[in-house]
């Protein structure tokens, strides 16, 4: 897959950190990326709050420093102490920029403080349509003849942050919600690397 043409960036080598909670597809678009040369950055760290996650057996896989966070008690929430563990690794690890990849909980303070402007999220709609969680069923059950993904910056909204890319996807008649689902994954894996590169070329380089 053709993620885009090499771009070596000056200075250090960005650092990046990953936060996921699931299979880590996109994980593993822009391991691809990085390893073709076309992302030139590094994976310095992978976080989960699923201890089961696959995003972490691929970061296993190929030897990148990985670890659990216990999300706390509740089912969907992410406790204030998950939240100082994961801007505590991160800064430890030295990351330049945080990527949610498929991470299901909001990020608040002091991660939004720590690293504000510089944590990316990528979400299968048009933002600002269809927040939230299961975007591709919304725009299925909304009936629209188009969809597609957003690449932003997360802030203490729910997907309200600055718009970095989109990119469109149509939606067919007979089209079933998991359709639309796939066709949205295929047009992230193309954008989300992009969208990152073209980001950490506006940001200071660390050191």
């Amino acid at each position: 897959m053709s993620i885009g043409t090499p771009l070596p960036l000056p200075g250090p080598v960005p650092r990046l950190g990953v936060l996921g909670s699931g299979e880590g597809s996109n994980f593993g678009v822009l391991l691809e990326a990085i390893d073709a040369g076309t992302l030139p950055a590094q994976i310095a760290l992978v976080l989960s709050d699923n201890p089961g996650a696959r995003i972490l057996e691929r970061a296993a896989s190929r030897g990148i420093p990985h670890a659990w966070i216990d999300p706390g008690a509740h089912p969907n929430r992410f406790s204030l102490e998950a939240q100082q563990a994961v801007s505590g690794q991160f800064r430890a690890a030295g990351c330049d920029l945080i990527i949610c990849a498929g991470f299901m909980r909001r990020l608040k303070d002091p991660v939004l403080t720590d690293f504000a402007g510089r944590i990316v999220n990528i979400h299968p709609s048009l933002l600002p349509a269809f927040p939230g969680r299961d975007a591709w069923k919304q725009a299925y059950e909304a009936a629209v003849t188009e969809t597609g993904c957003t690449v932003h910056l997360i802030d203490a909204g729910i997907d309200t942050g600055p718009i970095l890319a989109q990119t469109r996807v149509p939606v067919y008649m007979g089209d079933s919600a998991d359709d639309i689902r796939h066709r949205i994954q295929a047009a992230e894996h193309q954008l989300f690397p992009r969208a990152i590169r073209d980001l950490l070329a506006t940001l200071p380089q660390a050191g």
